[in-house]
């Protein structure tokens, strides 16, 4: 499985809005109206990562959700995390 570099990945992201590459990942932050919405995006980014077999990492503080995409089995970012960040800029 291929991962990106950190040079190649920049062509990736300028598809994603306000998605960054850290530490061999790429992240971002959400901020919704309180902490009922943050958990229904969490819930449905959930749904979405069970039906494409990946699985991100996610952390929330009320309001606010992190996801961090990695494939950690390759030690890096893959088209697997570029197409499930892409799934979920579409909700």
């Amino acid at each position: 499985m291929k991962t990106y570099t950190e040079e190649s990945i920049q062509i990736a992201l300028k598809e994603l809005k306000d998605w960054k590459f850290v530490n061999n990942g790429i992240e971002k932050n959400f901020k919704f109206k309180d902490f009922t919405q943050a958990l229904g995006f969490i819930v449905q980014v959930g749904v979405v990562a069970e039906k494409s077999s990946h699985h991100p990492e996610l952390f929330n503080v009320y309001s606010k959700v992190t996801i961090r995409l990695t494939t950690h089995d390759a030690n890096g970012v893959t088209d697997k995390d570029i197409d499930l960040a892409k799934a979920i800029e579409k909700m």
